[in-house]
């Protein structure tokens, strides 16, 4: 029987009375890549938080990851990487990319080498890979502060991989980009998601333009609640995304992307 990586039941949360999610259900079989889609306090952050470990569903529901109902947070932690932009600020600015990718191994911000646990060839040689990966090569030895966002967004992802997670999710990595920075950033996102191997991605977002065509599933929030969740090519559409932004839109659909018109 195969196990998905990440089931969530009836999953409801609650803050100072009022609920932030109300009964949700979404899972996540391996290898699946998925978008969130919703607005500015629809509940996103909050359900991102209950996946990692970091809030627990007080309202109710329950979460299984690999099949495992709880698990070790250490381990949890490890399995699933959260890549966000508020962890920039928590990089040593003088750190070089490839330190910083190495730091993820051990769960560090701001990488120090410990006598008893001393990174080997090995370790430099995989950093280096998921730098690489991500078509930056050339940033290993730059301080991670003298990066642009978007390369500092891939220094994030490649240190996330660090732990082999089976999942990873990308919480709105294209805020504050301009652009040239942010269409560079998504084709990264597309080449990682098709590479052989890959983690699993759930890539969180308030505009349907990011969602890329390797996410070929979408859950749609708003208010808290699951407003549609599937292929992603069946459930979006001018109706739907009407009602999840309360405008009238055209979508427009061009090499397997969405494009909101405004009517």
């Amino acid at each position: 029987m195969k196990i998905p990586a990440l089931e969530i039941r009836e999953v409801t949360y609650a803050l100072n009375g009022r609920k932030i999610l109300d009964r949700v259900f979404w899972k996540v079989e391996r290898g699946e890549h998925w978008a969130i889609l919703g607005p500015n306090g629809a509940g996103k952050t909050t359900l991102l938080k209950i996946v990692c470990g970091y809030l627990w569903p007080n309202g109710g529901g329950e979460v299984r990851r690999q099949g495992e109902v709880l698990v070790d947070l250490r381990e949890l932690r490890r399995s699933i990487g959260w890549v966000t932009s508020a962890l920039n600020y928590s990089i040593p600015r003088d750190e070089v990319a490839l330190s910083t990718v190495l730091s993820g191994k051990y769960a560090q911000v701001g990488f120090s080498v410990w006598r008893w646990e001393i990174p080997s060839k090995k370790d430099y040689q995989l950093a280096q890979q998921h730098l690489d990966e991500l078509g930056c090569s050339g940033l290993a030895q730059i301080p991670f502060g003298s990066l642009s966002q978007g390369e500092q967004q891939k220094v994030l992802i490649a240190r996330a991989r660090m732990t082999k997670p089976y999942l990873i999710i990308l919480d709105e990595p294209c805020a504050g980009l301009d652009p040239g920075a942010r269409e560079t950033f998504l084709a990264s996102m597309q080449t990682l998601g098709l590479r052989k191997g890959a983690p699993s991605l759930v890539y969180v977002t308030q505009h349907l333009e990011e969602i890329m065509p390797v996410f070929k599933k979408t859950l749609i929030f708003k208010e808290g609640k699951v407003m549609a969740c599937g292929n992603t090519e069946q459930i979006i559409h001018d109706r739907a995304i009407e009602e999840l932004y309360g405008v009238s839109i055209k979508i427009v659909r061009s090499h397997g992307r969405y494009w909101p018109i405004c009517r």
